[in-house]
């Protein structure tokens, strides 16, 4: 008796457990994609690195305009002079180089350093929708590989109109 009481009251127990949790889905990709903020970002880091590139280019030109006078005038160096210049022209291949890796890096940062208020709206719009309907977890439809998603745990266009972005036209 004990046996079937404890096995009924494992069986009540999970069934409850099971009842309360609510999972929802959200494509927070495509809803940052969409949101106006987003196109002021791309503009601001698409204007710094137009800064950084303008900052290469003249190191590039300096580097161009160095290579180019050594090949003009290599025969009237001697060997102690044009062993220099390579060693020159090689440190300022090498600092274009680094500086072209580090403007990669700096472009990378200034990109999240702007859209990170965006994320931080975006999951306070997630986390109210998610209270609002009482959803125990969302998950992220993008990069996770999901068999089967049912539409109406989507909560994508919930937390579109909480933003109050709106969808864009499809053009035919």
């Amino acid at each position: 008796m004990k046996f079937k009481l404890t096995i009924l009251f494992i069986a009540f127990i999970s069934t409850l457990a099971i009842a309360q949790t609510k999972v929802g889905t959200i494509d927070s990709d495509y809803i940052i994609s969409i949101m106006p903020e987003t196109k002021i970002v791309m503009e601001r880091t698409q204007d710094y690195g137009a800064k950084l590139d303008s900052s290469f280019s003249i190191k590039a030109k300096e580097y161009q305009d160095k290579v180019a006078d050594y090949r003009k005038n290599e025969a009237e160096y001697g060997e102690l002079m044009k062993k220099t210049l390579v060693n020159e022209i090689a440190l300022m291949e090498q600092d274009l180089k680094k500086y072209q890796e580090n403007g990669n890096k700096l472009m990378q940062l200034k990109q999240n350093e702007l859209m990170r208020p965006l994320y931080d709206v975006l999951n306070e719009a997630i986390q109210f929708v998610a209270k609002e309907n009482k959803y125990t977890q969302i998950l992220t439809t993008t990069g996770n590989q999901f068999a089967f998603i049912d539409e109406k745990f989507d909560i994508t266009t919930l937390v579109m109109a909480k933003l109050g972005v709106k969808e864009p036209e499809v053009k035919e």
